[in-house]
């Protein structure tokens, strides 16, 4: 008999179909509570360690955290982040958040530094080192070129008498808490407190620069949150393209460009050029029967329709249209329509 997905029988000494295998492995209400718990208990544990952060750094690492800032903020070259291990793996994430948050940064691996990256630090620089125990042997000639040629060095670890902390212009000291690991051997609440603390760090030095959503879009044009950051000008339809009509135009005429345009929607301007209303596929249907083609723009159109300039967030817009519940939104300058944003334009750019 031949196989198929659905009819595909296992036979002695044979794997099981992987959907014969699951529904075989389904946890019983027991393996499913025991789960829940773990992830429960690991949550807690972390949590918990972020807390104990939390009240250090109103407290005794207040002052250390901003002489910590003035250093990384004053450094004319890049920040310079270094770790192993896991401490590694968190310093990674925090120079490419240091990064795309207007702090210039690079990681650079303790290993690859003694045969040779070294070169990469210059003495415009500043390192910020992560080690939980502050004794990482990998980090040694870090440490050594950072002394020999006056690279100012933050150091973040649990251990204020460590090695790394004695060569430290400012150690930032994290206060011991529990592994969520069981036998207190996995990184876990240590990694997620350092973690935190290199995001509170890139996130102080993004606001004392005054780094705006303006700056931010300069550095992340990709994927959706550069859709996000594109502002109106960069989407609108524009010149020919615009849905216009004169408030004394006849709807057999409006109706026509309405359709050409094809974008559901028709402004009415007055002799200056003034945006005066508009017509919508909803004003149509309301007056439909009323001797619509006889009648002007002016009698059809809804007035003081909402506008937005084109300087406003792509994002922005997109709020407005939704809490408005219309779908365009006339671009404006000094009472002019100069652009038409269509809320397909602002989903199609990933605007979400």
């Amino acid at each position: 008999m031949p196989y198929s997905v659905i009819e595909l029988r296992a036979t002695e000494g044979e794997h099981k179909p992987m959907s014969v295998g699951l529904k075989q492995d389904l946890a019983t209400a027991e393996d499913h509570s025991k789960a829940v718990a773990s992830a429960t208990r690991t949550l807690q544990l972390e949590a918990q360690g972020l807390s104990a952060l939390q009240e250090a750094l109103a407290g005794d690492l207040s002052e250390n955290f901003a002489a910590a800032l003035g250093i990384l903020r004053g450094c004319r070259g890049r920040v310079i982040v270094t770790g192993m291990g896991k401490s590694g793996h968190v310093g990674l994430k925090v120079s490419a958040t240091l990064a795309s948050t207007g702090t210039p940064a690079y990681f650079v691996h303790p290993s690859e530094a003694s045969h040779g990256d070294l070169g990469m630090i210059t003495p415009d620089d500043a390192i910020l080192a992560f080690s939980w125990s502050g004794e990482t042997v990998e980090l040694e000639n870090i440490l050594s070129y950072s002394r020999r040629f006056a690279v100012p060095l933050v150091a973040i670890t649990s251990n204020a008498e460590s090695t790394l902390a004695k060569a430290a212009e400012v150690v930032l000291a994290l206060p011991r808490s529990k592994e969520a690991c069981p036998h207190g051997l996995a990184p876990t609440t240590s990694t997620m407190m350092q973690l935190a603390l290199g995001d509170s760090i890139a996130i102080a030095l993004l606001e004392s620069k005054g780094f705006t959503a303006l700056d931010f879009g300069v550095l992340h044009p990709g994927g959706q949150l550069g859709a996000r950051l594109k502002f109106v000008d960069d989407l609108m339809h524009r010149d020919a393209d615009l849905p216009l009509t004169s408030a004394d135009t006849m709807m057999a005429e409006a109706i026509v460009i309405m359709t050409e345009k094809a974008l559901g929607c028709l402004g009415v301007v007055d002799q200056d050029g003034q945006l005066q209303g508009i017509i919508t596929d909803g004003d149509l249907r309301r007056h439909m029967g009323n001797g619509l083609l006889d009648r002007r723009a002016a009698e059809i159109m809804t007035p003081a329709p909402k506008t937005v300039t084109r300087e406003i967030m792509a994002s922005a817009a997109l709020e407005i249209i939704n809490a408005s519940a219309i779908t365009a939104l006339f671009v404006v300058e000094d009472g002019r329509p100069v652009g038409i944003v269509h809320i397909h334009d602002l989903l199609r750019a990933g605007v979400a």
